[in-house]
């Protein structure tokens, strides 16, 4: 059973509400019996001590940041998730551990304000602890950063999925997938299966999902990534910086709005979104609205012209029904970066037909020509793919009597 107070008013320094707030809140919460009070904001570490001191014995205060580390803590299961967790977690404990040493110094009492005995050594346990937790999330940033290299010198495009929880990103991304996983990290783990997570509820995505797409002649790799939430704290937010480098570094980022939402909450969400992407993101931005099974065409106009600026030009589609989606593709490959156009003379021999085969898997051929002597190949690829065909092409021995490979 759940109770709940609600209050307008210029923030107190000392308790967050007003002080007869608190006292109200402490008689709800001996009426309902209840153990947890959670406050749908932050709240300073001096506030959360003076709350809980006017609380009932054995009740507990925590702020939403609190309740928010605490299900991704459930959630974490690969390493780079668990360190991003415990990160966030000991950067929202610094400044209160700092609180619990003035309190404890101010007061002679040990156990002051049931805060435990203080330990002086903690507030550096803890800064040593963030510093070891950030150089091995850098060396696991390092090594997503060598393979996102290697993808794109294979051929691949790197799309990114942006946007709120419950926006629909894992949907999508299943409706785009191929059969073909594709994991983040080297390892196997278990939050990544044969199909990417799909639930009506928070934070479900914490980690990175990695998967094959096809959308037209380009291959892509589609990565869901962790959900925004409103109104996060500097810290929280770079505290996942490293999962959100699958956004930063993309090629294409697909900002998922849920277009089921009133027109005030899409535009709240926009502009925290871009906020968050804009700031660091070089890559195009395409925003989606999702979820139009839910709405009529005349609903959707509407909310199209009421957010035109900022998203003059979305495209629609339905991750459930597969609505659209043809059309999302198109503007997929429209937006990637363009690739280079390449012609290329091989003299017929078996180094000839692996570098054709694998043009084939590596990049889209438009013309190929076989006569007596040699092969003729035309195709579109990443400019590292057409740079390395031709470093290849430079290398195929021609059969006796053949011409040599050359670049036209």
């Amino acid at each position: 059973m759940t109770a709940s107070l609600a209050q307008t008013r210029e923030e107190d320094p000392a308790y967050h509400f007003g002080e007869g707030k608190v006292d109200e809140l402490a008689r709800l919460i001996e009426r309902e019996d209840a153990d947890v009070a959670i406050v749908d904001n932050e709240v300073g570490p001096y506030q959360t001590f003076n709350i809980g001191a006017k609380l009932p014995e054995g009740a507990e205060v925590i702020d939403r940041f609190t309740l928010i580390l605490d299900i991704f803590g459930q959630r974490a299961r690969t390493r780079k998730a668990q360190l991003q967790v415990e990160l966030a977690e000991l950067r929202y404990e610094l400044p209160r551990a700092e609180v619990k040493a003035s309190l404890a110094k101010r007061d002679e009492r040990p156990g002051f304000m049931g805060l435990g005995e203080y330990d002086e050594s903690r507030e550096r346990d803890i800064k040593a602890q963030i510093s070891r937790i950030g150089d091995e999330l850098d060396a696991i940033a390092e090594t997503e950063e060598k393979r996102r290299e290697q993808r794109r010198e294979s051929g691949f495009d790197l799309v990114a999925l942006a946007g709120y929880t419950n926006a629909g990103k894992s949907t999508l991304l299943r409706r785009l997938a191929d059969d073909l996983d594709v994991d983040e990290n080297a390892d196997r783990h278990p939050d990544v299966d044969s199909t990417a997570e799909s639930r009506n509820q928070l934070f479900t995505t914490l980690g990175t999902t990695t998967r094959r797409a096809n959308t037209g002649k380009r291959d892509v790799l589609l990565t869901d990534t962790v959900g925004f939430i409103s109104d996060l704290p500097h810290w929280l937010v770079e505290s996942f910086k490293s999962t959100l480098n699958s956004v930063y570094h993309a090629d294409l980022v697909l900002l998922v709005v849920d277009a089921s939402e009133s027109v005030e909450e899409m535009r709240k969400k926009l502009v925290t979104s871009h906020d968050t992407l804009y700031e660091r993101n070089e890559a195009p931005i395409v925003t989606v609205f999702n979820k139009v099974d839910r709405l009529g065409d005349d609903e959707l106009r509407r909310k199209r012209e009421a957010l035109s600026a900022l998203a003059p030009t979305p495209v629609t589609v339905s991750g459930l029904t597969g609505e659209r989606i043809d059309e999302l593709c198109e503007r997929v490959e429209a937006e990637l970066p363009d690739w280079k156009r390449e012609r290329l003379l091989l003299p017929l021999s078996d180094d000839a037909m692996s570098l054709v085969s694998w043009v084939h898997d590596n990049g889209h051929v438009e013309r190929e020509e076989y006569d007596a002597r040699q092969v003729e190949l035309e195709f579109q690829a990443p400019p590292a793919v057409v740079e390395r065909a031709r470093s290849r092409a430079a290398e195929v021995d021609p059969e006796p009597g053949a011409e040599s490979a050359e670049s036209a």
